[in-house]
């Protein structure tokens, strides 16, 4: 029996609408509800989690270490309904909470006594479940150290275990965190994940990595108020696990570039990062110096002619078609490239100096 069947078969015996939500409230599976839901279970199912504040109410009444059913009191000032919680418990850890909605207090104690076995069911499934991550997060961090004989026993284990073969192609995919972690109850079970500094690591079959990226970047920005400054990166292709180090690389650099670049958001794949490809070739300061020319820093100083210079270059010095993103007069346009041009000694109709300047303004918001 899976999560999802064991909500539908507590939710069939009790009448009543459940959800199953781990130990930090994360949404694991849900039923079917009626259109009309108190404010905590629509939250739950539309953010797949419960606030900061609804687990602190919740755990009040010793849910984290019940053994038997608890129920909790109706809240009519915020619209909360009646509940029953059922921990979902194993060896004697609580590792979810099976939630059933009782507004009209219909659900008897035979009742529950009658689902109690399916919450431990739950429980067990879901220690399972937890020890396998915990172990393939290990096999990961094992898989990305430098010695070769370890990477090649961790790669060898998670081929055993049929979760990355082999004879597959890899990718990483890294997310870069902002706030709380991400949900793994519901990333694609191809995914492995484990974490470094400060992304999410998921080592996945090539074939799935869009997938993959895809859905962390929409788990990830369910838990943010600014989703839109979420940004996943896709490290190269690879031809074994045991190869993934370069394609981790890979994925953290592109994850620092679409941080920079607005246009590559949400997913920025290190196959298409074009001259952004620069970044692996060395230290920052090395690259700094290499592509930031002393030409071109006394224009960092004047913002608006710093985005005027960018602009132009991106329309390839089309004056008409730069002064119409820039919203402003040609001959307004004019006169700010001539203060750009005296100030960096740059000669904007020579394709090396236009080059120079191009460098400086791609490179610099990621080197410093």
């Amino acid at each position: 029996m899976e999560l999802q069947d064991i909500v539908d078969e507590v939710s069939r015996v009790l009448g009543e609408p459940v959800v199953l939500e781990d130990r930090d409230f994360h949404l694991v599976a849900y039923g079917t509800h009626p259109d009309e839901l108190d404010a905590v279970r629509q939250r739950t199912i539309l953010h797949r989690r419960s606030s900061a504040e609804v687990q602190d109410r919740f755990e009040g009444y010793g849910i984290a270490t019940s053994e038997k059913p608890v129920r909790t009191p109706e809240d009519p000032e915020t619209g909360v309904v009646a509940r029953v919680c059922l921990p979902a418990r194993w060896n004697g850890v609580t590792y979810g909470y099976l939630w059933v909605l009782d507004p009209r207090h219909r659900v008897a104690d035979a009742d529950l006594d009658r689902v109690l076995r399916h919450a431990a069911r739950a429980g067990t499934i879901m220690a399972g479940q937890a020890r396998t991550r915990e172990h393939l997060a290990d096999l990961a961090r094992d898989l990305l150290v430098a010695d070769p004989a370890t990477a090649e026993i961790a790669a060898a284990e998670i081929d055993r275990l049929g979760v990355i073969t082999r004879d597959r192609p890899v990718r990483a995919v890294a997310l870069h965190l902002e706030g709380e972690p991400l949900n793994l109850w519901r990333l694609p079970r191809a995914a492995v994940a484990t974490t470094s500094d400060e992304h999410v690591l998921l080592l996945t079959p090539a074939a799935d990595a869009d997938e993959v990226a895809a859905a962390a970047h929409r788990l990830h920005a369910e838990r943010t108020d600014r989703p839109e400054l979420l940004a996943v990166g896709i490290g190269g292709e690879r031809p074994d696990l045991v190869d993934l180090r370069d394609s981790v690389h890979e994925a953290r650099l592109a994850v620092r570039v679409a941080r920079e670049v607005p246009r590559l958001r949400p997913v920025a794949r290190w196959d298409a990062l074009g001259a952004y490809r620069l970044l692996a070739c060395g230290p920052r300061s090395a690259l700094r110096d290499g592509t930031v020319a002393p030409a071109v820093r006394p224009l960092f100083a004047h913002p608006v002619l710093t985005e005027t210079a960018a602009v132009y270059l991106d329309h390839a010095g089309h004056a008409q078609r730069t002064a119409e993103a820039l919203a402003i007069h040609r001959q307004t346009l004019y006169y700010r490239l001539g203060r750009i041009a005296a100030l960096t000694g740059l000669d904007l109709a020579d394709g090396r100096d236009r080059l120079t300047l191009q460098l400086a303004l791609t490179f610099r918001p990621l080197v410093g």
